[in-house]
C-alpha cells in the first residue's frame, strides 16, 4: 500500500445507528420505537449479544456488546430483530458508492463510517510539490463555508438516495472529525434540533473550549487502560493531559504513545486518506454454543462446519490458504489459539481440516467449551 496523501480537510460520515435504520426503511412502523439487532432475534437465548439498539433502547441502558438477555430486561417491550448480514452489507454498498461522488478520495472504517479528503495539501495550487506546506492558498482551496455546503449535500444526498440519515464531522484531520461527529450526533438529540445541526465543524478555534473538561478517554484511540493510567498519574481530563509535559507522557507510555498522547491532546492528528483497499491477512469464522460442548465428536463437527465456512469466503476472494489456527473459550472464559503451517498452499478442504483436526487433537479439552473459531492465513495476492 502507498503513502497515504494528506488532505485540508477531512470530512468523517456516520450512519445513524445503522442496522437499525436499515431495518426501520424497510419497516416503518418500526420508527420511534426502540429495537435493538442482535443474533437470531431472540433475548432469551444466551451467549447472543446486542450488535446495535436504537437512541429509544440506548436511553433505557442497552448498548452494543451488552448480552440479549440483559438487554431484554432493560427493555423488554423492545423490538429485537435478528441479525441480516446481507442486507446490511448492501445498504452499506450503497451509500458508500454515494460519497465516492464527493471530495478527492474515500477511506472505508466499517459498514456504516467513511473519511472524505478534499483538498490535497501535497501539491500548491502551482503544481509544485508542496509537502511540508502547512496549508493552501490558491484559488482552488475549499474555504470553511464551503466544506460545510459540501457536508450538508452529502447529508441531503445520503439520505434522498438511500433513505438513510448521516453525521459529518468536519475538521483538518482524522480524530478531531471523528470527535466532531460526536458532537453532532448529541446535537441531533437535542429538543428542536433540526437536520442542519447533523454537520459539526471543531478546528483550533473551538478545540480546547470543547474538549478540555471532558476525560481523557474521550480522546479517540484513548482506551480504558489508558485511561486507568493516567488517571493513576492524576490526570483525568484534557486539560490535565494538555498541561502534562511531554517527557513524563514519553517515561509513562514509551516515544510512540507518549508523544501521540501529547499530540492529540492539543487536537492533533492524522490528515492522509488512503484510498487502495486493504488486504486481509486471514479469515476466520467463530461460534458461541448454546450450550457448551464436552463431546469429542460434538467437537469435532463444530471444527468441520466453521472449516467449511471460512474456506468458502476464503474461496470465493480467490484467495490461498497456508495457516490454520484453532481457538478454543472453556466456560470460564479461558481462551488458547493453536496455529500450523499447511504443508503447502491450498483450497482443498480435506487438507485444511486434516490440520484443523490435528490442532484440535493437540489441546487438552479437559473443561467445557463454549466457543470455537478457525482461523485461515492466506497468501498475498
Amino acid at each position: 500500500m502507498g503513502e497515504a496523501t494528506r488532505y485540508r480537510w477531512l470530512l468523517h460520515v456516520d450512519l445513524d445507528q445503522f442496522q437499525v435504520s436499515v431495518e426501520r426503511r424497510r419497516r416503518r412502523d418500526l420508527v420511534g420505537r426502540a429495537v435493538i439487532v442482535g443474533g437470531d432475534g431472540d433475548p432469551t437465548r444466551a451467549r447472543q449479544v446486542v450488535t446495535c439498539a436504537s437512541y429509544e433502547a440506548r436511553d433505557r441502558g442497552v448498548r452494543a456488546g451488552m448480552p440479549m438477555r440483559v438487554a431484554g430486561k432493560k427493555a423488554p417491550d423492545a423490538v429485537f430483530l435478528p441479525l441480516d448480514m446481507a442486507a446490511y452489507e448492501a445498504a452499506s454498498t450503497t451509500v458508500m458508492d454515494v460519497l465516492r461522488r464527493f471530495g478527492d478520495a474515500i477511506e472505508v472504517w466499517g459498514w456504516d463510517e467513511a473519511y472524505l479528503g478534499i483538498d490535497d495539501r501535497g501539491i500548491d495550487e502551482r503544481g509544485i510539490d508542496g509537502r511540508g506546506i502547512d496549508d493552501r492558498t490558491g484559488p482552488s482551496a475549499h474555504t470553511l463555508d464551503e466544506i460545510v455546503e459540501v457536508a450538508q449535500t452529502i447529508r441531503r444526498t445520503v439520505l434522498a438516495e438511500t433513505g438513510l440519515a448521516c453525521c459529518v464531522g468536519v475538521s483538518d484531520n482524522k480524530q478531531r472529525a471523528k470527535a466532531a461527529t460526536g458532537f453532532a450526533k448529541h446535537a441531533i438529540r437535542e429538543p428542536g434540533a433540526t437536520d442542519e445541526a447533523r454537520i459539526f465543524v471543531l478546528d483550533e478555534t473551538n478545540w480546547s473550549a470543547l474538549m478540555d473538561s471532558r476525560p481523557c478517554r474521550d480522546l479517540w484511540s484513548v482506551g480504558s487502560r489508558t485511561a486507568a493510567k493516567l488517571a493513576a498519574a492524576g490526570i483525568d481530563t484534557v486539560a490535565q493531559l494538555v498541561a502534562t509535559d511531554r517527557d513524563e507522557l514519553i517515561a509513562m507510555f514509551g516515544p510512540h504513545q507518549g508523544t501521540w498522547l501529547y499530540v492529540l491532546s492539543r487536537g492533533g492528528g492524522d490528515d492522509g486518506i488512503s484510498s487502495e483497499p486493504s488486504i486481509a491477512k486471514s479469515h476466520s469464522k467463530a461460534k458461541t454454543f448454546d450450550t457448551d460442548l464436552t463431546d469429542y465428536d460434538d467437537l469435532l463437527a463444530a471444527v468441520h462446519a466453521l472449516t467449511r465456512e471460512v474456506l468458502d469466503q476464503v474461496v470465493a476472494e480467490g484467495r490461498m490458504p497456508f495457516r490454520v489456527g484453532l481457538t478454543v473459550r472453556t466456560a470460564t472464559f479461558f481462551t488458547r489459539t493453536k496455529t500450523r503451517k499447511m504443508s503447502e498452499p491450498s483450497t482443498e478442504f480435506a487438507s485444511i481440516i486434516s490440520v484443523a483436526s490435528a490442532l484440535l487433537d493437540a489441546f487438552e479439552v479437559d473443561r467445557p467449551i463454549r466457543l470455537m473459531a478457525v482461523r485461515l492465513e492466506l497468501l498475498d495476492p
